[in-house]
């Protein structure tokens, strides 16, 4: 997942601090900008997107102990999706064939 946030790093010309938790896996992305910078602000939105998509794709969550804030409520859909209910009909824990109200996500 550090090698992906690199390459996330580098595509979106940002300084991202890793650092976490050493025996959990529990990482913590920090992007160091200026959000007064509304080209800056827009490759931050970006690099966020891909940062919390790629630790979905491979069985993260958007929160440890923190909890979901301002910056993670966006997402908090798509993380819960997976496990629930796929608002695109795909697998989901309850509701393995997609078929309880197509195209809700709760």
């Amino acid at each position: 997942m550090v090698r992906r946030i690199r390459a996330i790093s580098e595509k979106y010309q940002l300084t991202i601090a890793v650092y976490g938790h050493a025996g959990d896996g529990n990482i913590h992305p920090s992007i160091l900008c200026d959000l007064s910078n509304p080209e800056e602000e827009k490759r931050v939105h970006g690099a966020v997107d891909e940062i919390f998509a790629a630790a979905l794709a491979v069985g993260g969550t958007l929160s440890g102990e923190h909890g979901i804030g301002i910056t993670k409520r966006p997402y908090i859909a798509m993380a819960l999706a997976k496990r629930c209910k796929n608002p695109e009909g795909r697998e989901g824990a309850l509701d393995p064939k997609g078929i309880l109200n197509p195209g809700k996500i709760w």
